[in-house]
């Protein structure tokens, strides 16, 4: 029997690769709601980031007499900003892909329309 760790190495983000049926089209509606269901939860998860990173902010805001303190507090804000705006930008990558889904167009390569693979998208 697979040990607990050996089990979460096959969860990718915490989900259990697609497997899918003998002769079931590419991208078909259960493949399409595998993919919205991880890119969901990837959504979900950075934007509560965004959410601890406001709230982290405001608590951790303060006016420190010493220059040096308040240079460093600055810093760490800043980047955290940085982060969170490479994650603004991820979200909308996102949600630009889930609409491709929607769209029925996911799954293709862009430049020559062949079909790419499922542990790749994963």
């Amino acid at each position: 029997m697979p040990t607990p760790e050996k089990q979460q190495n096959h969860l990718i983000g915490g989900f259990e690769p697609y497997v899918a049926t003998k002769g079931e089209e590419y991208m078909s509606e259960p493949m399409r709601a595998h993919f919205t269901k991880i890119l969901n939860k990837w959504k979900q998860d950075l934007m509560q980031e965004v959410d601890r990173t406001v709230d982290h902010m405001k608590d951790e805001a303060a006016n420190f007499p010493d220059p040096a303190d308040r240079a460093s507090q600055e810093e760490e804000f800043s980047l955290e900003l940085r982060a969170r705006d490479r994650e603004r930008k991820l979200i909308k990558k996102i949600d630009k892909t889930l609409q491709l889904i929607k769209d029925e167009e996911y799954g293709w390569c862009e430049s020559c329309g062949v079909e790419i693979g499922i542990r790749r998208l994963e």
